[in-house]
């Protein structure tokens, strides 16, 4: 069973897994119809966050699970507090229906590296035994924490079962859709003045590999996913074409919220802590495990760049998107001086 099969990588995921000639059965579940086809997987149109899930998992006698219903973007999900009933109280039924049924031997969980933060003094790769330095206090990382925590409880209840916890770096390619990728397809991107981070990617297609040969295969644990080496924010947008536009870090929330508002993308406040800081993730616990490894951090960016084209900005564009950015941060000025605290709200 796979949860989140109406978005894009959990669509994905059910295909290449009904796909597999070893897997008899594969149930996709969302509170919606996946817009994509899922082939021969069957689809249950459940909410994870009721306890009728739990039929679902018993009824169909499914062995595995496959958690992918963990959403990153607020927006999306219809405001934050639909995602943290989504993130959070989903997990705990889908593990509480879990424990009660004596059919399932195996749980993969879709985590994130952001449960790791980002901050000034992050050392140059986390490994998976690792804390992170400045805990996370709000939003997408701070309900990864929370997940992964259910996910450790639940595999001291069930000890029987194989738990495999991965924590992905940002997805990247030539159809994933996601706060990053539509960061970077802005015609002027803002950057935060003094800031150039290391950001390490995954390519969509071997993050799915890699939730595939944990299904297939015993690598119960937690693992790093994510491409070996780095690109500097700057250098990414040098081989986009894309002109950056720094931005003080004090005015960058509010240039967040502007684009959040106006649906551009979807950034959260620890997604723009990541563009101050970044975040490194060591790979190599993955690649003993799996003797396999997501291709690098360039090369699964320079695939996205090739369907991000074309690379050249018309110049009149630029300067519309240079004006409107600027414009918000004059406005933002303003309405900080005649009203104090607005920044912080």
């Amino acid at each position: 069973m796979v949860t989140g099969v109406s978005r894009y990588l959990g669509g994905r995921f059910t295909q290449l897994l009904q796909a597999d000639p070893d897997i008899a059965r594969v149930i996709g579940v969302d509170v919606v119809p996946p817009k994509q086809d899922l082939g021969d997987a069957e689809f249950v149109r459940a909410d994870i966050r009721n306890p009728i899930i739990g039929k679902v998992i018993s009824q169909a006698e499914v062995d595995t699970v496959v958690h992918m219903s963990v959403i990153a973007t607020p927006v999306g999900a219809g405001g934050r507090a639909t995602m943290k009933e989504i993130n959070v109280i989903g997990t705990m039924q889908l593990l509480a229906a879990c424990q009660k049924a004596p059919s399932v031997r195996k749980l993969v969980v879709k985590s994130s590296s952001a449960v790791y933060g980002s901050s000034p003094s992050d050392p140059a790769m986390f490994s998976e035994d690792m804390e992170p330095n400045a805990m996370a206090r709000s939003g997408y990382a701070k309900d990864s924490v929370e997940v992964e925590s259910y996910v450790r409880g639940f595999a001291r209840r069930r000890p029987d079962v194989n738990v495999t916890t991965l924590r992905f770096a940002n997805f990247v390619g030539p159809r994933v859709q996601t706060a990053l990728t539509s960061y970077f397809g802005l015609p002027v991107v803002p950057t935060v003045l003094g800031f150039d981070p290391r950001i390490q990617l995954c390519h969509e297609d071997d993050g799915l590999e890699v939730l595939r040969r944990a299904v297939v295969g015993e690598h119960p644990g937690i693992f790093n996913v994510g491409g070996t080496g780095v690109l500097l924010l700057s250098q990414a947008l040098r081989r986009l074409g894309r002109p950056a536009l720094p931005v003080p870090s004090p005015a960058v929330s509010l240039v967040a919220r502007a684009f959040r508002g106006a649906g551009v993308v979807d950034f959260s406040p620890e997604q723009m802590r990541f563009l101050e800081h970044g975040r490194v993730a060591d790979v190599s616990r993955l690649r003993e495990a799996l003797g396999w490894s997501p291709r690098p951090t360039a090369q699964a960016f320079d695939d996205f760049v090739g369907a991000a084209r074309p690379r050249v900005i018309d110049p009149r564009l630029a300067s519309a998107a240079e004006r409107k950015i600027l414009d918000l941060l004059t406005r933002g000025r303003v309405v900080a001086s005649s009203s104090p605290g607005v920044l912080g709200a």
